[in-house]
């Protein structure tokens, strides 16, 4: 018998904790990682409220500097840790996939100096549109449509470009290209990346609106994504016949693999846990587990290295996260944690190598406390243990210390 009937996990994309280990081993414009604290500077440089989140112990993870305006709690209604990274990556795949219980050994294929004019031509000859070369290096991407937006408004031209993450983005104004045509270049674009030297973890649609300066991108985003290289919880879950949720991208993460219930794409975060909540409501999910990812965190402020705004977003999660709690029966489980880190206040604009928060909160909770630093991986193997499923590749249940 499960100890927790339902078990909720959100990942709060980027929300990192501090520099892991080996941060030093990646870099951000040419930066190492070690000096990464997502959480840390935005508490320290803007000022940090989170309450709810503070309640469940998240100013009580253990840190060398303490959170400066997230207060450890005496006596928290939950359990908190931080989690540390054993694949070699730092993007999303990567750490959710690890989350899932797989260890990623050799990381996806990534392009400092742009694709290859192999890969731009096959998809110039599929799609019948040129090109945009200038456009095909690491970007921005709000920075790349007003930069090449207009362009393309005038000539029907792709714009495609890349980050420091294995991903191949494609941008197009939906008055030009419409939703349809981009989904199927995409899906090109899909099978010509499957390996290397070129295995990319996303094929990323960006569809926007607007005019010239005042370019604004669309909730039409889709993710082509590889499927995971081996079995995940998600896949032993869906075959004992348990019952899976995904909210968000998560479905586009894992390409589809394990989830049985698919509540579809956010249009924002707050959109997101109201689809969270409605689904946690649903008189036929009695037993199982929900997955969510808020990415607002990371594509709008991290990436854009907007301190403040990233801050506001936490504090918009944190003052929703008690309509969360309110939807929880006795003997669910919400768990909080992230997937790599997005220092805004970092060299450049791509995602740091960080230890990962993590937060459980229950009804049903006698005790209270730190868990023992653990890895991401740890997750899986805990939810893997209250179903009575095998676990993945990797990863060491907590399940005994949640009580």
């Amino acid at each position: 018998m499960s100890k927790f009937k339902r078990m909720h996990l959100v990942v709060l994309d980027s929300v990192g904790i501090g520099a892991a280990p080996d941060a030093n081993n990646f870099v951000n414009a040419g930066v190492p990682d070690g000096a990464s604290d997502t959480l840390g500077h935005i508490s320290k440089t803007v000022g940090l409220n989170v309450p709810n989140m503070a309640k469940i112990g998240l100013g009580n993870i253990p840190r060398e500097v303490p959170l400066k305006t997230v207060p450890a709690e005496s006596n928290p209604t939950g359990y908190a840790t931080k989690l540390q990274e054993v694949s070699l990556g730092k993007d999303t795949m990567t750490g959710h996939w690890e989350i899932m219980g797989l260890n990623i050994t050799e990381p996806f294929d990534t392009f400092w100096n742009g694709f290859p004019e192999e890969i731009l031509t096959k998809i110039e000859e599929f799609s019948g549109r040129k090109v945009i070369r200038e456009a095909n290096k690491p970007y921005s991407g709000t920075a790349v449509i007003d930069d090449f937006g207009p362009r393309q408004m005038e000539t029907g031209e792709l714009i495609i470009y890349t980050s420091a993450d294995p991903v191949l983005q494609i941008a197009a104004h939906e008055d030009i290209i419409p939703l349809d045509e981009l989904y199927r270049i995409c899906e090109y674009a899909r099978s010509i990346t499957l390996e290397r030297p070129a295995l990319l973890g996303r094929i990323i649609a960006r569809p926007y609106v607007g005019e010239p300066g005042n370019f604004t991108r669309t909730a039409n985003r889709r993710d082509l994504a590889v499927s995971p290289f081996a079995s995940t919880v998600l896949d032993k879950l869906n075959e004992a016949g348990i019952d899976t949720y995904a909210v968000g991208k998560i479905n586009d993460i894992f390409n589809g693999a394990g989830i049985n219930h698919d509540m579809g794409h956010n249009k924002s975060n707050s959109h997101g846990m109201d689809t969270l909540i409605k689904t946690m409501g649903l008189p036929e999910f009695q037993e199982g587990f929900s997955f969510t990812n808020l990415v607002d965190f990371d594509a709008l402020y991290g990436h854009r290295r907007n301190a403040h705004g990233y801050r506001d977003c936490l504090h918009e999660f944190d003052q929703r996260l008690p309509e969360i709690i309110a939807a929880m029966r006795e003997d669910d489980l919400l768990m909080i944690t992230a997937d790599h880190g997005n220092d805004p206040t970092y060299a450049g604009t791509d995602h740091t190598r960080e230890y990962i928060p993590f937060l459980a909160y229950s009804p049903s909770f006698k005790g209270n406390g730190v868990i023992p630093v653990g890895h991401f991986s740890d997750i899986s193997a805990t939810i893997a243990e209250n179903f009575g499923v095998e676990k993945a590749m990797i990863g060491e249940s907590f399940l005994d210390k949640l009580n």
